[in-house]
């Protein structure tokens, strides 16, 4: 697989039915390893490890409804409260982050109502906070830490 712009992180694999597959901590199971897979548990590993958010607060892959559409998020921070924090559009490597790509978390929030947003195709990041009132989002340098 590609390399990220991300810290080295320690994985498991296996390989299953000539694929291989990664363990994914949060779903506690092995995934088929594809490049968004790649980027995907990458990006799991820096919200832990770099970010300090904790396990129990990360959702991996789950399907909401978008304005009557069902759509999948790639991650959620939740707060203990349970409201969602952040949310991350992952893309692999070979996909520009370009405008759709924003307008498409945007509209993933719309429903959610995080706080944060973070996309990325583990080559390039982008976070932002959202602005409510005005609508829009502010990129930041950074995540904030927990």
């Amino acid at each position: 697989m590609q390399k990220l712009n991300f810290n080295k992180y320690t994985f498991r694999f296996k390989n299953s039915e000539n694929k291989v597959a990664i363990f994914d901590e949060i779903r506690k199971k092995f995934v088929v390893l594809t490049p968004e897979e790649w980027v995907r548990q990458h990006t799991v590993q820096f919200l832990i490890q770099e970010c300090n958010y904790p396990k129990s607060l990360i959702n991996v892959e789950k399907q909401v409804q978008i304005n009557g559409m069902s759509k999948r998020y790639d991650i959620v921070v939740f707060r203990s409260d349970g409201s969602i924090f952040l949310v991350v559009e992952c893309k692999q490597p070979e996909v520009s982050i370009s405008q759709q790509t924003f307008d498409q978390i945007a509209r993933y929030n719309f429903t959610l109502n995080a706080e944060y947003l973070m996309v990325t195709n583990g080559l390039n990041h982008y976070f932002c906070q959202m602005d409510f009132e005005k609508e829009q989002y502010t990129f930041l340098k950074e995540l904030p830490t927990y």
